[in-house]
């Protein structure tokens, strides 16, 4: 099979793997844990590099840089499919989780109640199902962009 589409079909089941275990084991409701989120960003980088390896010896700078965004692109379809089934069949109370931590987090930090509410209303558009998981493929591609033109440099290097 093809590298990059292996690669992209790796990263998307991956990523969407970890948030499913995230949201199952409850760490999305407790703000210690919250924060293994983001492993998907390293999650993603691995992925990538181990993408553009599989090409690095016979392409050159730009076409490791259109390798790795391509992964990112078909990695974050799958992506944006898995945010969905979370947030909307799965775990449909997941926002409402998020909320509730928030407000406890943003009290426990002192804030009075006006304020979380301020805040809580100013979130609220992103706290939704395809808001969500279209910045789940906005970060994706970023990240994918930066780990490609920092990862074919060194890669090269590597030679």
């Amino acid at each position: 099979m093809n590298p990059t589409l292996t690669a992209g079909l790796l990263l998307g089941i991956l990523v969407s793997a970890w948030s499913f275990i995230w949201v199952s084991v409850g760490w999305h409701r407790d703000p210690a844990t919250f924060p293994l989120f983001w492993m998907v960003i390293p999650i993603q980088i691995v992925v990538v590099v181990w993408g553009l390896r599989k090409t690095a010896a016979h392409t050159g700078y730009g076409r490791q840089v259109v390798f790795g965004v391509a992964i990112s692109v078909l990695g974050s379809m799958i992506i944006f499919g898995g945010s969905l089934l979370l947030t909307t069949v799965v775990f449909p109370s997941y926002f409402q989780d998020l909320e509730r931590i928030g407000r406890m987090k943003m009290a426990q930090d002192g804030l009075n109640l006006a304020r979380i509410d301020e805040l809580i209303r100013a979130q609220a558009p992103w706290q939704k199902p395809l808001p969500a998981a279209f910045s789940g493929v906005f970060g994706t591609w970023v990240t994918g962009l930066l780990t490609s033109l920092i990862a074919a440099v060194w890669l090269r290097r590597k030679g």
